[in-house]
Protein backbone atom coordinates (compact mmCIF):
# COMPACT_ATOMS: atom_id res chain seq x y z
CA UNK A 1 0.00 0.00 0.00
CA UNK A 2 1.31 3.47 -1.14
CA UNK A 3 -0.61 6.20 1.20
CA UNK A 4 -1.70 5.96 4.36
CA UNK A 5 -5.33 6.90 3.68
CA UNK A 6 -7.81 5.41 6.05
CA UNK A 7 -11.08 4.45 4.72
CA UNK A 8 -14.58 4.43 7.51
CA UNK A 9 -16.51 1.29 7.10
CA UNK A 10 -19.01 4.19 5.36
CA UNK A 11 -16.73 5.42 2.76
CA UNK A 12 -15.81 1.77 1.66
CA UNK A 13 -19.41 0.82 1.83
CA UNK A 14 -20.77 3.68 -0.49
CA UNK A 15 -17.34 3.13 -2.68
CA UNK A 16 -17.83 -0.86 -2.94
CA UNK A 17 -21.72 0.70 -4.12
CA UNK A 18 -20.31 3.05 -6.59
CA UNK A 19 -17.70 0.95 -8.14
CA UNK A 20 -20.67 -1.75 -8.75
CA UNK A 21 -22.88 0.79 -10.10
CA UNK A 22 -20.10 1.68 -12.96
CA UNK A 23 -19.27 -1.72 -13.64
CA UNK A 24 -15.50 -1.58 -12.07
CA UNK A 25 -16.55 -4.26 -8.55
CA UNK A 26 -13.93 -3.05 -6.59
CA UNK A 27 -11.98 -0.14 -8.09
CA UNK A 28 -12.26 3.29 -7.80
CA UNK A 29 -9.35 6.40 -7.89
CA UNK A 30 -9.33 9.54 -5.82
CA UNK A 31 -7.56 12.33 -7.17
CA UNK A 32 -6.96 15.88 -6.14
CA UNK A 33 -7.60 19.05 -7.64
CA UNK A 34 -7.29 22.33 -6.77
CA UNK A 35 -9.67 23.71 -4.33
CA UNK A 36 -11.73 26.98 -4.25
CA UNK A 37 -12.34 27.18 -0.46
CA UNK A 38 -8.74 25.32 0.16
CA UNK A 39 -5.84 23.98 -1.48
CA UNK A 40 -7.04 20.38 -2.29
CA UNK A 41 -10.70 18.85 -3.28
CA UNK A 42 -11.47 15.45 -3.77
CA UNK A 43 -12.36 13.69 -6.84
CA UNK A 44 -13.65 10.31 -7.36
CA UNK A 45 -13.93 8.06 -10.15
CA UNK A 46 -14.71 4.53 -11.06
CA UNK A 47 -12.35 2.40 -11.77
CA UNK A 48 -8.72 2.00 -11.69
CA UNK A 49 -7.48 4.61 -13.81
CA UNK A 50 -3.75 5.92 -13.46
CA UNK A 51 -2.01 5.56 -9.70
CA UNK A 52 -1.28 3.24 -7.01
CA UNK A 53 -3.69 1.50 -4.47
CA UNK A 54 -3.69 3.81 -1.78
CA UNK A 55 -6.32 2.38 0.81
CA UNK A 56 -7.73 -1.10 0.71
CA UNK A 57 -11.05 -1.93 2.66
CA UNK A 58 -14.41 -4.74 2.44
CA UNK A 59 -13.27 -5.54 -1.14
CA UNK A 60 -12.71 -2.09 -1.79
CA UNK A 61 -9.24 -0.36 -3.36
CA UNK A 62 -8.98 2.79 -3.88
CA UNK A 63 -5.98 4.09 -6.19
CA UNK A 64 -4.42 7.66 -6.42
CA UNK A 65 -1.75 9.36 -8.85
CA UNK A 66 1.63 8.40 -6.87
CA UNK A 67 2.15 12.16 -7.29
CA UNK A 68 -0.19 13.00 -4.71
CA UNK A 69 1.18 10.28 -2.02
CA UNK A 70 2.40 13.39 0.29
CA UNK A 71 -0.81 15.05 -0.28
CA UNK A 72 -3.11 11.85 0.98
CA UNK A 73 -0.46 10.73 4.02
CA UNK A 74 -2.76 10.20 7.12
CA UNK A 75 -6.18 10.95 5.51
CA UNK A 76 -9.38 10.05 6.76
CA UNK A 77 -12.03 9.08 3.71
CA UNK A 78 -15.55 9.18 5.16
CA UNK A 79 -19.25 9.29 3.67
CA UNK A 80 -22.54 10.89 4.78
CA UNK A 81 -25.54 10.06 2.99
CA UNK A 82 -28.92 11.50 4.18
CA UNK A 83 -32.12 11.98 2.54
CA UNK A 84 -31.44 14.71 0.36
CA UNK A 85 -28.01 12.96 -0.87
CA UNK A 86 -24.65 12.55 0.58
CA UNK A 87 -20.81 12.96 -0.14
CA UNK A 88 -17.34 12.09 0.92
CA UNK A 89 -15.57 14.00 3.48
CA UNK A 90 -12.14 14.16 4.89
CA UNK A 91 -11.68 13.61 8.03
CA UNK A 92 -9.19 16.11 10.29
CA UNK A 93 -5.77 14.62 11.27
CA UNK A 94 -3.03 16.20 12.51
CA UNK A 95 -1.56 19.05 9.89
CA UNK A 96 -4.64 19.25 8.03
CA UNK A 97 -7.68 21.74 7.89
CA UNK A 98 -10.38 20.75 6.34
CA UNK A 99 -13.01 22.97 4.82
CA UNK A 100 -16.40 23.68 5.91
CA UNK A 101 -17.46 22.01 3.17
CA UNK A 102 -16.01 18.81 3.85
CA UNK A 103 -14.46 17.77 0.96
CA UNK A 104 -11.70 20.57 0.83
CA UNK A 105 -8.74 20.44 2.69
CA UNK A 106 -5.32 22.15 3.18
CA UNK A 107 -1.90 20.99 4.86
CA UNK A 108 -0.37 22.96 7.96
Amino acid sequence: MAASLRLTQAAAAELGRQASVAGTPGEMHLELRPGECADHVIKISAGHLAGVPIARADGMTLHAPSSQLKQLEGLCLDYRGDLSGGGFLIRSSEGVTPCACGSSFSRS
